[in-house]
């Protein structure tokens, strides 16, 4: 192989045509059916499928053999479909999503979640970094590796539009597709985080999810506050207690044993040398507010709370007017949206359910308390890699970072590789990501880091090849 052949390969595929499609896709607001029930009606979804399918197609030609199919389940999200023929028995399968987060608020003047922006690198702008690229990252790995004539697997890439919203639909497309998937013996996943730009991560865990809407109602109809205060409890404070039940209000250390997991020690001496290559680049790169700091100077100990212990967030709220519109009323109702994340070899489902019955059960005052689980998803603990994708990895970062491959658990979740672990337990996994220091996805601001995604789909050309030859080897 010709890495430098290959290097201004992709780098041309991504200025000419990958990054103008990019643009374009940033411009449509296909939000994950969690945040727009209406997806099917608005055709926002059937508008990124249908930008994807078009570009695909067209390189097809130079993909020999090459198949795309945009798959429909009644009454599911679409998935798109790729098979590329190659060489051996083997199958890779490639992996990203085309669903987006919601808009958020606090984007800076002059961006926005659907307003593509160029600044130098970066390309502003909701979903081009988390997960939009995915798909052409992907084929410009292949389309890199036949402009060369080196050979490959039979690889096939699968796109989906459910990820955001926990991929629900998936497991009904992988079953569904059982036969023309195959047995990959490697799996490559572009959805997930790098702690810098300067090197290849490979993440070796995701955390899991669970979560849902806690509601807590104590009248039915809101009340004048001077009457009610201190004979009507407040609904708020019945649900500030209830999460100190899970929560530890002071240290914001997730209380019951039961949603914590032994860590490997392998996981932990990962943390300790990410900390090291990382530094306060571990929690310098969140954008905090004079002052503040993060909730521990033990820079190991922060990558384990991110990656292999549970931590709640609570994302949305409801029953509370906004502050030019609040009353002196007590409100008759209080609800939070709940998002907590799960170490990576905990059940996300039974979490769920234990969660659920620790806020339900003996409901201060007889309070009406509901908590209403929208999702919960498994975690993924990587296997071992194999020498010969050790190897690549860490020659493939050398040829197009210029420096080592490093490790370390994300924790962010993505279903999928969990499905996957169980169903493909002999595979190996190559998950890496764009998503580093300042790109903010599901946040205000998110960007896409283009240099990195440029080299992280060299790295995936080299990688996919090495796995052949190591195929013809054995």
């Amino acid at each position: 192989m010709d890495t430098g052949r290959l290097s201004r390969f992709v780098s041309d595929l991504w200025d000419a045509e990958i990054v103008p499609q990019l643009v374009e896709y940033i411009r449509i607001p296909n939000k994950s059916p969690m945040f727009d029930k209406d997806w099917v009606a608005h055709g926002y979804m059937d508008a990124a499928v249908k930008l994807m399918e078009t570009w695909a197609r067209s390189k097809l030609s130079q993909l020999p053999g090459a198949t795309l199919e945009v798959v429909r389940l009644e009454g599911r999200t679409p998935l798109i479909y790729i098979e590329v023929p190659g060489q051996g028995d083997d199958t890779v399968m490639l992996y990203g999503h085309l669903d987006k987060q919601p808009e958020m608020t606090g984007w800076a003047e002059g961006l926005g979640p659907w307003t593509p922006v160029l600044k130098g690198d970066k390309l502003y702008g909701r979903g081009g970094a988390d997960d939009g690229y995915a798909i052409f990252g992907s084929l410009a790995a292949l389309l890199a590796l036949h402009e060369q004539g080196i050979p490959h697997a039979r690889c096939v890439v699968m796109i989906e539009a459910c990820e955001e919203s926990g991929s629900y639909d998936l497991p009904f497309y992988v079953d569904h597709l059982a036969e023309r998937i195959g047995s990959p013996s490697l799996v490559v996943c572009l959805d997930s985080g790098c702690g810098n730009y300067d090197q290849l991560w490979l993440t070796t865990s995701l955390r899991g999810m669970t979560g849902g809407n806690l509601g807590v109602q104590v009248l039915e109809e809101g009340v004048h506050s001077g009457d009610a205060s201190g004979v009507v409890p407040s609904s708020f404070r019945i649900l500030r207690e209830l999460l100190s039940r899970l929560e530890d209000p002071e240290t914001g250390t997730i209380k019951p044993k039961e949603l914590y997991v032994d860590i490997p020690q392998q996981r932990i001496d990962q943390a300790n040398l990410s900390a090291e290559v990382l530094g306060e680049d571990i929690y310098d790169k969140f954008p905090w507010v004079d002052g503040m700091q993060p909730v521990s100077k033990d820079l190991a100990e922060l990558v384990l709370n991110r990656t292999w212990r549970p931590q709640l967030a609570v994302t949305g709220i409801g029953g509370i007017p906004p502050l030019e519109s609040a009353g002196n009323v007590l409100r008759p109702f209080t609800a939070v949206k709940l998002s907590l994340r799960v170490p990576p070899t905990l059940n996300g489902a039974k979490a769920g359910e234990f969660v659920k019955q620790l806020l339900e059960k003996n409901p201060p005052y007889g309070a009406k308390v509901s908590f209403t689980l929208e999702k919960d998803g498994s975690g993924w603990n990587a296997p071992a890699l194999s020498p010969w994708l050790e190897q690549a990895v860490s020659e493939a970062s050398q040829n197009y970072f210029g420096a080592p491959a490093t490790y370390m658990g994300e924790g962010g979740s993505i279903p999928f590789m969990g499905m996957l672990g169980e169903k493909f337990p002999k595979a190996q996994f190559l998950i890496t990501g764009v998503l580093g220091p300042h790109s903010n996805a599901h946040g205000p601001n998110e960007f896409l880091h283009i240099p990195t995604g440029k080299k992280v789909s060299m790295v995936v050309a080299e990688v996919v090849a090495r796995h052949h030859q190591q195929g013809d080897k054995a």
